[in-house]
């Protein structure tokens, strides 16, 4: 609204100047102007609209093409739209869990998407491998809590190592001592202990920085301090767990890239085609569900898939089947029509009462 307001002072000016012209110019050059007023005053009514609606929801942005979208954090630039999030499995390539957001970015994802992919899987313990667009203390805590097991490189926060001076990597912790010991043997002592977001961050520096030979290439500022944030032992847990699986970022990129690829290119690199949240979370079930239906008949074959189907759904209820179908297709049936449906339906695919139900084949 300020660059349209801008135009339209300009616009302004430069009717004042046109007045003082001779006559047949002023007047092509006022209606020239006019116009150009006139258009920009008609999207300034609509932008107002708009910023009535935000300060109304208490949103900070809003996408005139689908509500639910929001802008999402890309590299080097933003693009609107949703969040989509997968748990994969790095022995079969399959999709055991996955969640679609309109958050803008990852960080916050790490834990929720970790605790649902061990459930999905049944298991008590898990390995969570992503890139460092996850990394957030928070949610590396709430895994290690959780009995989840992470791999996630830590963000590059510090401009040091760029610009040619020590990073802080080099500065190594003394657990015993409670100090950091720098690159030229000198001991960073704590000094005090400040609480931000709720999190306690403790602060090491040294007094004999100003005489030390290594300076230039350690600080520009009179010493060289050293945050250390609440429960960093975790994070130095994991840091030492990622130096002993250096391949950990390549087992990643060949596993959660994989269905990722593979289902842009099912989509010719297009968009979702659904509109509102609650319809491209339907719209990514089905593209998970047809990318693991493919998977099997690689990893089984088609027939040992059927049987195994086939084994599965004597175990599954009608309502929850019927419920399932509804948001696939996305029926707005209420849970009160499923009671009509059971009459005709369930005599179809229930096994008779003499009929045991046969042993999976996987």
């Amino acid at each position: 609204m300020a660059e349209i307001e801008a135009n339209i002072s300009r616009y302004l000016a430069e009717l004042d100047t046109a007045d003082r012209h001779e006559p047949t110019t002023a007047q092509a050059k006022s209606v020239r102007l006019n116009d150009k007023i006139a258009a920009m005053k008609s999207p300034m009514a609509t932008l107002k609209e708009i910023e009535a609606k935000l300060i109304e929801t208490g949103e900070t942005q809003i996408s005139l093409t689908d509500p639910d979208s929001r802008s999402m954090m890309m590299r080097g630039s933003g693009i609107v739209g949703h969040n989509v999030q997968t748990a994969v499995d790095a022995k079969h390539h399959l999709i055991v869990e996955h969640e679609v957001t309109n958050t803008g970015s990852d960080r916050d994802q790490l834990s929720g998407m970790a605790k649902k992919a061990r459930t999905a899987i049944g298991t008590t313990t898990l390995t969570a491998i992503a890139d460092r667009g996850y990394f957030k203390g928070e949610q590396i805590l709430a895994c290690h809590e959780a009995g989840i097991c992470t791999l996630v490189p830590p963000t590059k926060t510090s401009g040091a190592k760029a610009d040619g001076r020590c990073d802080k990597a080099d500065f190594i912790y003394d657990p015993q001592k409670n100090e950091y010991r720098c690159p030229a043997g000198e001991s960073l002592i704590w000094r005090f202990a400040s609480i931000e977001k709720g999190m306690t961050n403790h602060r090491y520096w040294s007094s004999n920085c100003k005489g030390c030979p290594l300076k230039d290439k350690c600080t520009p500022s009179p010493q060289r301090r050293i945050t250390r944030r609440e429960h960093q032992d975790v994070l130095d847990e994991m840091q030492a767990r990622l130096e002993q699986t250096p391949d950990a970022m390549r087992i990643r990129r060949s596993t959660v890239e994989h269905p990722y690829a593979t289902i842009k290119a099912w989509m010719g690199a297009t968009h979702f085609l659904t509109e509102g949240l609650e319809g491209v979370k339907a719209e990514m079930s089905l593209h998970a569900l047809a990318y693991n239906f493919r998977r099997l008949m690689t990893i089984l074959g088609a027939e040992r898939m059927l049987a195994a189907i086939r084994a599965y759904a004597h175990f599954v209820t009608l309502p929850s089947l019927l419920e399932a179908l509804s948001v696939l297709v996305l029926l707005k049936t209420p849970k009160s029509v499923y009671e009509g449906w059971n009459a005709s339906v369930y005599s179809r695919i229930s096994p008779s009462p003499n009929n045991s139900a046969p042993s999976p084949s996987l």
